[in-house]
This record gives structure tokens, C-alpha cells and sequence, in this order.
């Protein structure tokens, strides 16, 4: 699939270094068709001399030499870098943005017409090849494209097509999930300390508690509900907890989390 293509990362921080990673351990590309440029030449440093791949000086430079273009930039800087690619793609690559909130509509609109593109929504476990990603193609992808696309992201996690009308949503629950969930691991960890135990166990515990309760609900296909009134004993300690839980809207606080980072999705877009 991905014979002779090369591959070019506009921006290599943390998720750009996730994928050029998986990229390695997969073998779906090897190290002298992956190329990257960064503002920071102490990154392109870091990344050449950690994983062996070429670097660029600019965009430019790189777009020119892609077959792939992969945009890991900050929404925030996206506009400055499609005007700098605009006169560079030509020869159609396909290109993939994993910017939070930036919308088709405003990537193809900044490109050439024609130009395939697709948006990517990731999320961090990808660092680990466990990241969660969705993908919505633009007007102009193929077929091909598409797989190709999804075999990329497949490479450091799952990766589904869905539409792009639902970007925002799976924003604001894989997109910025992990860190609601963190912060739930971090105050099972201090729960732990707070009643006794040492900080390295207590970590151990709430951690693979975490780890094996998502792979039980992965694994068995039963909804969730439905395992929690498995652990959950008629008198006992679970349902004690629970009802603390649901006292507190615990289950309220996440849905609307979900809801406020969907909401910040859209605006980005937006702005």
C-alpha cells in the first residue's frame, strides 16, 4: 500500500512523534521515506537523532518531497501554514490534518482544488499505540486514500471513518477524554494515600484497576452497566461508594465535561 510514498510531518511535537513511532514499529515505512520540519530545530534535532528520519528546513521544502503531507500543527497556526502550502502541492499529495476544530470546508478551501484531504481527530494514548482516532475524508479522496489513511493511524491505535458533522463530539470524548480520565487515576491515587496506603501501591492499584476494568469492558462486549452491577453486591462496600458517586453527579460532571470540550471544538473551527 505504502510502496515508494514518503511521508512528511509539518510539525513534530508530541503526536507527530506518536505516529512517526508507530510508523517504525509497524513497518509501514521505514525511516528514510519519513521526513519532518518543526519551528523548533531543537526538535527536528531530537527526532532525527531518536528515530534515524530525515528533516526539512521548510514547509516548502517538504511538501515538495511528500507524497503524504501530515499537518500536526496548533489550530491556531493552521491559516499560516495552508498559505505557505498552497503553492506547493501541485503534484497532489494526499494531505492529513490532526488539528483540533479545523473543519474540511476550510482546508480544501485553502489548498488547490483537488486536493485530497482528510481530518484526522487523534488522541494522546497514542504515545503508547494505544490512541483512539477517527477520520472524516474530503470530497477529493479515493478510495485508496482513504485506507491509506486509516492503515496510518491504525499503526499506533484503532482508527474508524465516521462523518465529519461528528468531529467536534469525538473531540471533546477521545480527543480530550484522556484527560478526564487521568484526572479520575490521580484522585483514585490520592484516595489511596489518603486512607493509608504508600503512594507507589496505591498508584500500582488505580492504575491497573483502570487498565483492566477498560480491556473487561473491550473484551466482553457487555455494556458497562451492566458489569458494574456485576461487582456491585446487594449491602456492600460498591454500592456504598456508588451512591457517594452519584450523590456528587459524578456522571453529570462527565457528560457535561464532554459536552464543554465539544463545544470549544466547534468554536475553534469557528474562529
Amino acid at each position: 500500500m505504502f510502496e515508494n510514498q514518503s511521508i512528511g510531518f509539518i510539525g513534530g511535537g508530541n503526536m507527530g512523534e506518536a505516529l512517526i513511532r508507530g510508523l517504525l514499529s509497524t513497518g509501514l515505512f521505514p525511516a528514510e521515506r519519513i521526513t519532518v520540519y518543526d519551528v523548533s530545530a531543537s526538535r527536528i534535532a531530537y527526532l532525527a537523532k531518536e528515530y534515524g528520519i530525515g528533516t526539512s528546513r521548510n514547509v516548502s521544502e517538504l511538501a515538495a518531497s511528500s507524497g503524504i503531507l501530515l499537518l500536526a500543527v496548533k489550530p491556531q497556526t493552521m491559516s499560516a501554514v495552508l498559505n505557505e502550502l498552497r503553492s506547493h502541492v501541485a503534484h497532489g499529495p494526499l494531505v492529513i490534518s490532526i488539528a483540533a476544530g479545523i473543519p474540511l470546508a476550510m482546508l480544501q478551501g485553502a489548498l488547490p482544488e483537488g486536493t485530497a484531504v482528510v481530518r484526522v481527530m487523534p488522541n494522546t494514548p497514542a504515545l503508547v499505540l494505544k490512541g483512539a482516532s477517527a477520520l472524516s475524508r474530503g470530497k477529493n479522496v479515493s478510495v485508496e486514500q482513504m485506507e491509506m489513511s486509516l492503515a496510518l493511524f491504525r499503526a499506533v491505535g484503532k482508527a474508524v471513518e465516521t462523518e465529519e458533522k461528528w468531529m467536534d463530539t469525538v473531540t471533546g470524548l477521545s480527543g480530550s477524554g484522556p484527560a478526564f480520565v487521568l484526572l479520575m487515576i490521580e484522585a483514585l491515587i490520592d484516595s489511596g494515600v489518603l486512607m493509608g496506603l504508600p503512594r507507589h501501591l496505591s498508584r500500582e492499584l488505580a492504575v491497573q484497576t483502570v487498565l483492566g476494568t477498560a480491556l473487561m469492558v473491550d473484551q466482553t462486549g457487555k455494556h458497562p452497566g451492566e458489569l458494574k452491577d456485576m461487582i456491585t453486591s446487594p449491602g456492600g462496600t460498591t454500592i456504598y461508594g456508588l451512591k457517594v458517586l452519584e450523590a456528587k453527579s459524578v456522571r453529570g460532571a462527565f457528560m457535561e465535561a464532554v459536552e464543554a470540550a465539544s463545544k470549544r471544538s466547534e468554536e475553534l473551527g469557528k474562529g
